[in-house]
């Protein structure tokens, strides 16, 4: 390229189009004695290019020079340009006076075409300093001008942000319009990086009208053509932040953040993407539940939008670090104060902010006893209860039920709630991914738990039932959402299968794995990140809970004992003889703590000489079951019982349990749960499926010996044929299913929760892909009934994952267990099984046959039977 040709004022649309030949053809131009007209486009290209991609520092160097030589030149219009692309640096570098006053000249140097090009990089100026209005103004003012002169790039970068510029006010559908002018736009050029500002600007319209799972799949197909460009992504980090964050993923998103401000650092990139990267980073921790952290982030943000004169964005990021000094405990008329300056000046803004803001100052002033200050902050969030997207209904919800608190209205605070549970139901159903559905259910853990102590305090027994079964494990009342044909998931499901295979086999030869392990790691974010963008079916009225129902199908002989916490304490709902009763037992957290102990007793008992620590396991059943049944523990009759848990008890071995040992004793997530269970058909046929894994420390030896008892029926999976595609071909529509397999609970990412095959493991993923799972399965495995609780009251694991999916049954392990005791004790299962009897009494009875030394019974112990099969 010559500094004479006419290609070089082509470069300034290249920038955005191939930013790095953009970059390398200015270098070009530089280093060949341009005149100064061409050296002023040339400073331009490499000003734009350090301050989107670069070192804001060297950008500002870099446009006062093609300031400077477009002043040489004696050319307006090239000065106007030059000082409106400065105009935005210095703003981004937080010098937002002088940023403006280059405005002001750009602006009074020019008319028409070039001016219009002015006002739009203005308008995207007002936008950052969040002076919305005046960001119409400009850009409203430009459109028709840019139009008319057929300017095609700007024009559609003008729609794109006039449409950003309606997300921020709430206007949902008018973004829309201008996005999808835009992108028709955007369709007839070769702008690749405004074209992946589209889809991203896409992205960010899906999640402001509460399409998660589209958001997600546009900002990461933006991620896909930035990264062929090869530059950084700072704002599509923070918007994905903010996605994460309304999916229930705090934790991710403070670490995105993190990780994005230190790049940003480490290239002297812009004070004002920082400033907004702080603001995410601070929400996100305190979502997390780690108010410290975000108060630091939280004040330094305050600190950056204050000198950058945002005050649209330093306002937003006071109301996160009031919220954050609130969970600290730090509850004051201070805050009250504060609180409500923040929800009057979002109110002026326009941000659809202002709700929560007005909410967090009714909810501060409620807990100080201000009742007058407190209807009038709890009434203005309220209003947004009718309209908006999903989570702004949620929040006008809750002030209304709080309203209804404060004025003694027990009905009201039910009515508030069931309307904003609702409203979340319908925002779930939204969601195809079962991880999504139950991180969701967080957001209304407030009004169940509202609800909750209204029925204790005043509605009855049967009352708190219905209530803890509206917000529990509800992401398993109804199948989740089969993954898509989709080859790419399929290609990195088995590529990710292939080099977990390698990686273990690696390890147990005393080879390196960090390479295998970063791949593999690499292989499971883009799974995730494909099976997060599965959408759910369209909302639906689903089936509500019945006590009635539930009554009649436990009859006279069957209890079922739910087990609710409300303000920390262990509510026992028992269900059985048509009615339900309600006992008061110990505290949450005292329970946790036993269980914690018993289940160090039971790792410990899982190894031959450890029998003195039999009596202490023993003697922690007793206290937990005071803990956890209290005075319901006399009154559970002969017949069989079924326990339902909260999540954060779903590591309770309840065998161990006095009262519950001798019991015909089975678990469930929930009543709904086990209705659901109860009610499932076994399939025609009776197929049998045994699968024995590689690498276990008996061989699987009860495997051989079940084919052998079975004579021959069952469909034996061992050696190579025991591969992933094979079995699960097999068990799609068994009627039972037993795997020995090497089981792996993954606690940061449950979903990859395996049991290991011949050709690697078999994931939470895979079970989802099966058509309807075996009727009953067992799995003989140590931890295959570990789950993460999440969510409000939701659980993720193995056992979670089969039973929306046609299981009935499933027998499992909470513990780690001695291998070869598991062998007589799944011998005399399915002996049981054999004999014509259910899961849970063929376990009570196996319970009773093995051998009654510690090691035999601490394994018995640590089995579970889950369901109703």
């Amino acid at each position: 390229m010559t500094a004479g040709s006419d290609s070089v004022l082509e470069l300034l649309p290249k920038v955005f189009a191939a930013p790095g030949e953009a970059l390398a053809g200015a270098e070009e131009v530089l280093g060949a004695d341009p005149s100064p007209l061409h050296a002023s486009v040339a400073h331009q290209v490499i000003g734009i290019w350090q301050r989107d991609f670069g070192d804001l520092r060297l950008a500002l160097d870099h446009l006062r020079r093609a300031r400077d030589l477009a002043a040489r030149a004696d050319s307006a219009e090239r000065e106007a340009d030059v000082l409106g692309t400065l105009g935005v640096a210095l703003v981004h570098a937080g010098r937002t006076r002088q940023g403006l006053a280059a405005f002001e000249r750009g602006v009074a140097r020019t008319t028409g075409h070039t001016r219009a090009r002015v006002m739009y990089r203005r308008a995207y100026v007002w936008w950052v300093l969040g002076h919305h209005r005046e960001a119409l103004e400009d850009v409203r003012r430009a459109i028709p001008v840019l139009r008319q002169a057929d300017d095609v790039i700007w024009t559609a970068r003008a729609l794109t942000l006039r449409a950003t510029v309606h997300l921020a006010l709430g206007a949902v559908e008018r973004a829309d319009a201008d996005f999808t002018a835009a992108e028709a736009l955007w369709d007839t050029t070769g702008q690749e990086h405004d074209k992946a500002d589209a889809v991203e600007s896409r992205g960010l319209a899906a999640f402001r009208a509460g399409d998660i799972p589209a958001a997600l799949r546009l900002l990461d197909e933006a991620e896909e053509r930035y990264a062929k460009l090869g530059t950084p992504t700072f704002m599509l980090d923070i918007r994905r932040c903010e996605v994460l964050m309304a999916a229930g993923l705090a934790p991710e998103a403070l670490a995105e953040a993190d990780a994005a401000i230190g790049v940003l650092d480490e290239i002297g990139g812009q004070s004002t993407r920082k400033a907004e990267l702080l603001l995410v980073a601070a929400r996100a921790a305190r979502l997390a539940g780690d108010p410290h952290t975000a108060i630091a982030r939280a004040a330094l943000a305050v600190r950056l939008f204050a000198g950058q004169r945002r005050t649209w964005w330093e306002t937003h990021a006071r109301l996160v670090l009031i919220e954050a000094r609130l969970a600290t405990g730090r509850a004051s008329g201070r805050l009250v104060a504060d609180a409500a300056g923040v929800a009057d000046r979002l109110a002026s803004f326009g941000a659809p902010a202002a709700p929560e803001a007005a909410l967090l100052a009714g909810r501060i002033a409620l807990a100080l006893g201000w009742r007058a200050d407190a209807e009038r902050h709890l009434g203005t969030a309220a209003r947004s209860r009718h309209a908006g997207p999903p989570l702004a209904r949620m929040t006008g919800w809750a002030a209304q039920a709080l309203r209804a608190q404060a004025a003694g209205s027990g009905r009201g605070v039910l009515e508030a709630c069931r309307r904003g549970l609702d409203v979340l139901d319908d925002h779930r159903t939204t969601l195809g991914a079962s991880e999504l559905r139950a991180r969701a259910t967080a957001q209304g853990a407030e009004l169940a738990a509202l609800a909750q102590r209204v029925s204790l305090d005043s509605g009855g027994p049967r009352r708190l039932l219905v209530w803890s079964e509206r917000w529990r494990a509800t992401v398993l009342t109804a199948p989740p959402t089969r993954p898509p044909a989709d080859p790419v998931l399929q290609s990195r499901l088995t590529a990710f299968r292939e080099i977990a295979d390698r990686a273990e086999k690696a390890r147990m030869e005393g080879h390196p794995v960090l390479t295998l392990e970063r791949e593999q790691r690499r292989l499971e974010r883009e799974i995730r990140s494909r099976t997060l963008h599965m959408r759910g079916e369209e909302p639906g009225d689903g089936d509500r809970f019945d006590p009635g129902r539930l009554l009649a199908r436990l009859g006279d002989d069957t209890r079922l004992v739910e087990l609710a916490v409300v303000d920390g304490r262990v509510q026992v709902l028992l269900c059985g003889q048509g009615r339900v009763r309600r006992f008061e037992a110990g505290l949450l957290a005292d329970a946790e703590i036993e269980a914690e102990h018993i289940q160090a007793g039971l790792r410990r008992l899982a190894h031959p000489g450890a029998e003195a620590r039999l009596p202490v396991v023993e003697a922690a059943g007793r206290r937990l079951e005071e803990l956890l049944l209290g005075p319901a523990a006399d009154h559970l009759g002969s017949g069989p019982v079924v326990v339902v848990p909260p999540g954060r008890l779903h590591r309770v071995p309840w065998a161990l349990l006095p009262a519950l040992r001798e019991k015909v004793l089975s678990v469930s997530p929930s009543a709904t749960s086990w209705l659901r269970a109860r009610e499932t058909e076994p399939p025609p046929g009776g197929r049998q499926v045994l699968v024995r894994g590689p690498g276990l420390a008996t061989g699987g030896a009860e495997v051989p010996e079940l084919a052998d008892r079975y004579g021959g029926t069952p469909t034996l999976l061992e050696h190579e044929a025991a591969s992933v595609p094979r079995v699960l071909e097999e068990l799609d529509g068994a009627a039972l299913a037993h795997i020995a397999a090497h089981g792996t609970f993954r606690a940061d990412s449950p979903l990859f929760s395996a049991l290991r095959m011949s050709d690697g493991p078999l994931i939470v993923h895979d079970f989802e892909r099966l058509d309807r799972s075996p009727y009953r399965i067992i799995l003989s495995c140590c931890d295959t009934a570990r789950f993460a609780s999440v969510g409000a009251d939701e659980l993720l694991g193995l056992v979670t994952a089969l039973l929306p999916l046609g299981t009935a049954g499933v027998v499992a392990c909470t513990a780690p267990v001695n291998d070869e005791a598991v062998v007589p004790l799944m011998l005399a299962l399915h002996k049981g099984l054999g004999a014509g009897l259910s899961l849970a009494q063929a376990l009570r009875d196996a319970r009773a046959a093995v051998p009654a030394d510690a090691v035999h019974q601490a394994t018995g112990w640590a089995f579970s039977a889950f369901g109703a099969a």
